[in-house]
Formats: structure tokens, sequence, C-alpha cells
């Protein structure tokens, strides 16, 4: 009777985990889906407690994680929620390294037989998926936060080394599998070190723009990790779990790459944005024309069509409330107002998203790069805040550019372009960016939310009603 219950749960579960990743599909349902989300882990938890010993143990293991967890998400600033993903992204491969090693050391069922070799290589797979996951995901935060260059570093044959440990691994997984006695256990241990140091060799050769793609990337080998150890424990849930992250982890970077006219296999072991890679051969001529923001109030007030494009600076700057000012208050003077977004604009997917949503932009007028590259042409005035190699033109018209054949935002066919920069550095790629050179360019410099409540202070002085005159 107590097992019929538990797997009632468990389906009851899996079904609000499939109903809460279709409700983050859309922003306006997304809210509704991280409840149902919440609502189906609390009943799995629920359920594998009422099959297991131990309450105080769980309880306090439980509590714990939820203390952890919530004064995490509730500190962490939004510019900080890539690095706070690929975070927790690393503890779920950590947890699979340790499951691995348990099951190894206490299997928590009788087994015999060929049962005992299964059982060993769901133990082997799991935690090679794990340790991979733990360590990329670890680089990936230390990128991110500026603890290790953010540029691709690429070692000396490196694609020698890398077919080197996996060669090892591979190797390692036959005495793990037949042998007895304390072999097993060194094998294990040598084939966790090697994934180990394989985790952190393919993800500091990455770099550039693709640090989007891989926390993502890494997002579906944490589910991957999540099923191997559901397989470990033979629990269905776990399994299942895993399966929903992993696949939809994988089909997110499919989309991501596909937004990157790039492959998974070449943001692997492509090395993109470093110098090696591309070198453009077209050198960049002229001078980047600055102006005030009292010429972009001036432009905005005689502007009819206005396209905003985010970036990370934004995020960075936290600029997305003021940015959401300007625009009810050109939308109030019947201006039409909208955002475009890049894929892999920020540091994570649907970061730029996030942002808008939080200041309460209208889900209605934030589009995909898709949705809005055609309308470019007809657009007066476009805002870049923060954005550069997702509007870097070189992208399209200079085939040795390291980011060639990357699809990015034609900001440049707009009448009037603004970019709002701290300088003329060039993006997280590396590569220099000839939008800033264009004629019909202007560069705002200065810190993105400095500038942008300055344009929000003068539009609503200039924009603010007449007082009305005093009848004596």
């Amino acid at each position: 009777m107590e097992n019929n219950l538990v797997t009632t749960a468990y389906i009851v579960a899996s079904a609000l985990f499939i109903l809460s990743l279709a409700g983050l599909s859309q922003p306006e349902t997304a809210k509704r889906g991280n409840l149902l989300g919440i609502l189906g882990m609390a009943i799995a938890f629920a359920a594998t407690a009422a099959i297991s010993q131990g309450y105080p143990i769980q309880i306090g293991s439980i509590g714990l994680g939820v203390l952890v967890g919530v004064l995490a998400a509730s500190r962490v600033a939004m510019t900080d929620m890539p690095e706070m993903v690929a975070l927790l992204n690393s503890f779920v491969g950590l947890a699979a390294v340790l499951v691995g090693f348990a099951e190894y050391l206490q299997p928590s069922a009788a087994l015999s037989g060929g049962d005992v070799i299964v059982h060993r290589v769901e133990i082997y797979i799991g935690v090679f998926i794990g340790i991979v996951t733990f360590t990329g995901s670890m680089i990936a935060v230390a990128k991110l936060r500026g603890w290790v260059p953010s540029r691709a570093v690429l070692l000396p044959a490196r694609h020698v080394l890398t077919l080197g440990m996996l060669g090892a691994i591979a190797a390692l997984g036959f005495p793990f599998l037949t042998a007895t006695g304390d072999v097993p256990m060194i094998a294990l241990g040598a084939m966790t070190a090697i994934a180990g140091i394989f985790g952190i060799v393919i993800v500091m050769a990455i770099g550039g723009a693709d640090m989007a793609v891989v926390i993502s990337l890494l997002n579906s080998y944490s589910g991957l990790a999540s099923a191997a150890a559901g397989f470990m424990l033979n629990n269905d849930l776990l399994i299942i779990t895993g399966a929903l992250v992993g696949s939809s982890g994988a089909i997110l970077s499919y989309i991501m790459c596909k937004g990157m006219n790039r492959s998974f296999i070449n943001v692997v072991l492509g090395g993109f944005g470093e110098t090696a890679s591309g070198t453009s051969k077209t050198a960049i001529e002229g001078s980047a024309t600055s102006t005030s923001t009292g010429d972009v109030v001036d432009l905005l007030d005689n502007a009819q069509n206005v396209v905003i494009v985010p970036g990370y600076g934004m995020a960075v700057a936290q600029a997305q409330h003021a940015v959401a000012e300007i625009t009810r208050l050109l939308r109030s003077q019947g201006k039409q107002v909208r955002f475009g977004i890049h894929p892999v604009a920020g540091r994570m997917p649907g970061h730029m998203n996030v942002l808008l949503a939080e200041a309460n932009v209208p889900y209605d007028i934030v589009l995909e790069m898709d949705e809005i590259n055609d309308d470019f042409p007809h657009t007066d005035l476009v805002l870049v805040i923060g954005a550069n190699d997702t509007v870097n033109p070189s992208a399209k018209y200079d085939p040795g550019s390291a980011i060639a054949g990357m699809p990015v935002m034609e900001v440049w066919e707009a009448s009037t372009v603004v970019v709002l920069k701290r300088g003329m550095s060039s993006g997280y790629a590396g590569v220099e960016n000839p939008l800033f050179f264009n004629e019909n360019t202007l560069m705002l410099f200065g810190d993105a939310k400095t500038n942008v409540n300055g344009i929000l202070a003068q539009l609503s002085t200039t924009n603010a009603p007449a007082p009305a005159l005093s009848v004596a």
C-alpha cells in the first residue's frame, strides 16, 4: 500500500514538473510554472521521506538546503544570476559523484551476477558525467566572476590531451567493472580525477560569446547527472526529472547555437573569441562621434519608432528600471517602443528577458532577434544599452572576423543609433566593433544607469504637463 502511494506521488510530481516546464516557456506563465515546480518537488520530498529511514537526518538536511537556497536566491543580484545558475549546476554534478561513490561502497540494494556489472556501469557513467559537470561549472563561475580569463584559454595540443584523457577514462572502466579488491575503487578514483581535469580543460577552452551556451549546456549535463543518480538509486522520479532537465537544456543549447550559427561540437572545441581563431583583415577607419544625454533626449522627442537593444552592460549597471520608465513615458506620448533581444544577450539564456520582466516591461513589446531584425530599416532610433558582440556588423560583413557568420541585431540599418557604453573596448568575444564608427552612430559614454537616469530626468521635465493657470 505504501509503495502504491509513493508511485502515485511520483507520477503526480512528474506531471507537475512537465507542466512547470510548459509554464516556463512563456513569460506570462513563468510564475505559475515556478510554483508548479515547487509543488512537484515538495511532493517528491514527502514521498521519498515516507519510504526512507532516518527522519532526523532527512529533516535536518532538507531544512538546511531550504535555508541556504532561500538566502542565496533572495540575496543574489540579477547581474550575478548566471553565476548562480552555474553554481547550482555544479552542486548537482557533485551530488551525482557522491552518490556514485556511496553506491559503490554500500549499494542500496542487494545485487548478484550480471546486476553487479550493470550497477557498476551506472556508477561509472554517473560519476563521469557528475564530475565533468562539477568542474566545468566551477570554471564557468570563475570565468563569469573574472577570477580566470574570460577569453578562450587554449592549451598546446589540447585536442590530443582531451582525446588522451577520454582514452584513459575508457580504459579505467575495464578494471572497475571486472576487478576485485581495492582495484575498482582505485580505478574509480583515478577516473574521477582525470574526468575532473577534462571538465576544466574543455570549459577553459570556451570563451567569448559562447559562455551563455555553455551555461545551458552545463544545465543539460546536470540533468544527465541527475538521471544517472536515479539509475544508481533505482529512483524513477529522479530519472524522469533528470531526463526533463537534460533534454530541455540540450534543446535550449541547440536553439542558442542555431542563433549563433554554430554547432555543439563547434562550441566545445572551437575556442570562440580567441584571437588565433580568426583575425579580421578589415581595418576600422574613422572616428567615433560622442553625444550627450540632452542630444539623445532631442532624438527621442523627434522619433516615432524606437527600438531598445539591451546587453550585459545594462545588467551590470542595473539600469533596467530606468529604461522601463523611459519606455512607459515614450509610449504614453504615442510613440512605438520595442525591445530587441539577441538569443545570447547577457551571460545566460533569457538574461535580458528576466531583467525586463523584473522592471515590468510589457511582454508583448519584447521581441526576439528574428522578429525585429527586418524592422530596423524602418526604425527612427535605436538605443543600444551595453550590447557589443550581438550588434557587431563584422559578423555579417567581415569573413575574417572571429564572429563571422554569427547572426546579429542589424541595428546599423536604422536612421540613427545611440550606443550607451563606458568606452571603446571590444566585447566579450574580444572583437572590435565597427558599428561605433558608423556615420549614423552616436556614442554616449559613461555609466549606463547614470546616463539612462539623466535621459529619464530630462524627458520627464520636457514632457511634463504645463501648470494650470490660476483664475483670479
